[in-house]
């Protein structure tokens, strides 16, 4: 039976797991995914997935409830504001923002400390995906940003991610902002060289990426109008879900070059959720090897 070497890039929100559990749910998933394959007994995943969260926490062993500087009760600055709000604008559609004016701003219920602008935007995009994500999005959108600002941050996160890849290691599967996190690895040239860990990588998997909304690659130092590409011999596959609201329903072909995608559904609840992506049939024949 043939070993696959994967390292997953988890992405937002995973401050109350640890990397041994996510290691154990993301093989699983992965598993089951494979497991749908003709040719499932030939092929079996070795995961691994480095827990880089804790390095958010400002000072912190942890991030936990009590210290999470992006809960809803800990007030965005100006800067973190325009970025969401940007973002917001990117996502919503003129017609619910046409609606949502029209809408006292008490209706969505969100935190008090918001602006009336931002809470428009909200209110607009919380009418193309109800259901209450619209306060997870901020969150999250507020975490890809804190990632995107803070330099030496980012070269730790990288440089933890990149400790869990081996010379055997295949691919990469990054979701939500895991997905920036591998991709930059891979743009930066900091995976790859000969003789060093992840110098056998062949394929990133993206699933749930952010980098379809134009604000999030604006912050990545990327002008509109630049297409995402990565250098060969890296096969990129990208999966999304249309009912994704973190990514806008949107995937990445329209904006990045030399890239295989396919949508899936991962059904109502949660079609952001790792674990659904994990499992689905293009991301373990992209593990595999085979085309989604």
């Amino acid at each position: 039976m043939e070993t696959v070497q994967v390292v997953g890039v988890h992405g937002i929100g995973q401050s109350k797991t640890s990397g041994q559990q996510l290691t154990v749910d993301w093989t699983r998933a992965l598993q089951r995914g494979i497991d749908s394959l003709p040719r499932s007994a030939s092929c079996k995943p070795s995961l691994r997935v480095p827990h880089w969260t804790a390095l958010l926490a400002r000072g912190t062993d942890r991030l936990g409830p009590e210290d999470d500087p992006f809960d809803d009760s800990v007030p965005m600055d100006p800067a973190e504001e325009d970025f969401v709000a940007e973002a917001f604008a990117d996502l919503v559609r003129p017609e619910d923002v046409a609606f949502a004016e029209t809408q006292p701003l008490g209706t969505l219920g969100p935190p008090k400390m918001w602006s009336p602008r931002l809470t428009r935007l909200a209110m607009a995009y919380d009418r193309r995906y109800p259901g209450g994500g619209v306060q997870f999005l901020v969150r999250r959108l507020r975490e890809v940003r804190y990632y995107l600002t803070e330099p030496t941050l980012a070269v730790e996160v990288r440089t933890f991610v990149q400790d869990g890849f081996t010379q055997d290691t295949g691919v990469v599967i990054g979701h939500s902002l895991g997905s920036v996190i591998a991709y930059d690895l891979l743009r930066r040239k900091e995976l790859g060289a000969v003789g060093t860990p992840g110098s056998g990588l062949h394929t990133l998997v993206t699933c749930g990426s952010p980098m379809g909304i134009p604000a999030v690659r604006r912050l990545m130092g990327i002008t509109d109008g630049t297409l995402l590409q990565l250098d060969p011999p890296i096969r990129w596959v990208n999966v999304y879900d249309p009912d994704d609201f973190i990514t806008g329903g949107v995937g990445l072909a329209a904006v990045a070059r030399g890239l295989t995608e396919a949508p899936v559904n991962n059904g109502i609840g949660d079609p952001h959720s790792a674990l659904r992506y994990l499992r689905s049939v293009p991301v373990a024949r992209a593990v595999v090897g085979d085309r989604p």
